[in-house]
């Protein structure tokens, strides 16, 4: 799956294993932030009907390709499908002049081939699921010859090597249908869906700071998106970034959305993922999630993410901030009823 800042995959085994220590009779599992879709993945595979969920369109389409779509209905075609577009030649457009020339995340050979197959994605008029597949496909070849940390906020000062490396389009692991139901994916705002979807867990890992997602992987909103939109900034991000602004990144609003958001999610048992960096502490989660049930609290410790070990430089590669701390806290809570 594409470099994300935030995902669960150290996570992975200890939420699952966390899930089936819930008990048998917890078959369906909300995920309300789903991201990458790692963990609805990781419980689709443990057999979990998941109804994923995320308010962005790159994120919607990762959950449609791997929490929604089954393998047994689009493997074949989509295997053909990704051999046609594996072949076209080249032709730069807008990711090119973008994301090649305006700023330096790709190299132009690779711009102009991920112009070329998301033209034809979109003139083929394909099935949601299969298009999400062939998009998602793209979206990981695009991510394994990029030139960044990690981050869409800004690209390395020299080429990374795997930049180098020609686009190659593979098929995503798309799952069977899962033992306990087919999977859902939705998009909407956390706050909102929260009480729309229904299910025996559901399981929460909320922003923990300021930074959007949005504007951290502006690059695949508009890859998935294909609107062309006008730019701003070395990072050349969308336009919208500006105004498609959450509470869950307002240090103001945070605690009151997600207290709301608890309240009005509709799941017999919690799961909560946060850390020691985020906006409110272990303390005040555990007296928040205790609105709810009885609450016990994992504790693991892991590395930051690679551009906090390296350090902070401005856009013109200089060195401008200094490395604070190498590891951080990951939390996860697990509510489960009083009797």
């Amino acid at each position: 799956m594409v470099k994300y800042l935030g995902s669960k995959r150290t996570l992975l085994p200890a939420i699952v294993a966390v899930m089936r220590e819930l008990g048998g009779d917890v078959r369906s599992v909300i995920d309300l932030f789903s991201g990458t879709s790692r963990v609805g993945h990781a419980l689709k595979a443990a057999g979990y009907q998941v109804f994923s969920n995320d308010v962005n369109a790159y994120a919607h389409i990762l959950a449609t390709c791997y929490v929604q779509a089954d393998r047994e209905d689009v493997e074949c075609d989509a295997r053909k499908l990704i051999a046609e577009l594996q072949a076209l030649p080249g032709k730069p457009g807008y990711f090119t002049e973008t994301f090649c020339e305006k700023s330096r995340f790709f190299q132009p050979k690779n711009g102009a081939r991920i112009d070329a197959i998301r033209d034809e994605i979109e003139r083929k008029g394909l099935d949601p699921e299969l298009k999400a597949v062939v998009l998602v496909s793209l979206m990981e070849a695009a991510d394994r010859v990029d030139s960044t940390t990690g981050l869409q906020m800004a690209y390395l000062k020299e080429w990374a090597p795997r930049a180098h490396n020609d686009l190659e389009l593979r098929l995503p692991e798309v799952l069977p249908r899962a033992k306990h139901g087919k999977g859902w994916a939705y998009q909407g705002d956390a706050a909102e869906m929260a009480s729309t979807l229904e299910a025996d867990v559901a399981y929460l890992d909320p922003p923990y700071n300021q930074h959007s997602y949005l504007a951290n992987y502006h690059i695949w909103e508009s890859l998935v998106l294909w609107d062309k939109p006008e730019v701003y900034g070395i990072a050349c991000k969308r336009i919208d970034v500006r105004a498609r602004q959450s509470a869950f990144n307002s240090k103001k609003q945070f605690y009151q959305v997600l207290r709301d958001t608890i309240a009005a999610v509709r799941a017999r048992y919690l799961v909560v993922s946060f850390n020691n960096e985020g906006y409110i502490s272990r303390e005040d989660m555990e007296i928040l999630l205790s609105t709810r049930g009885r609450v016990t609290t994992l504790e693991y410790d892991f590395k930051r993410y690679v551009g906090a070990q390296i350090g902070i430089y401005n856009p013109r590669g200089e060195k401008v901030g200094e490395v604070s701390h190498l590891r951080n806290k990951e939390f996860l809570y697990v509510v489960t009823p009083l009797l």
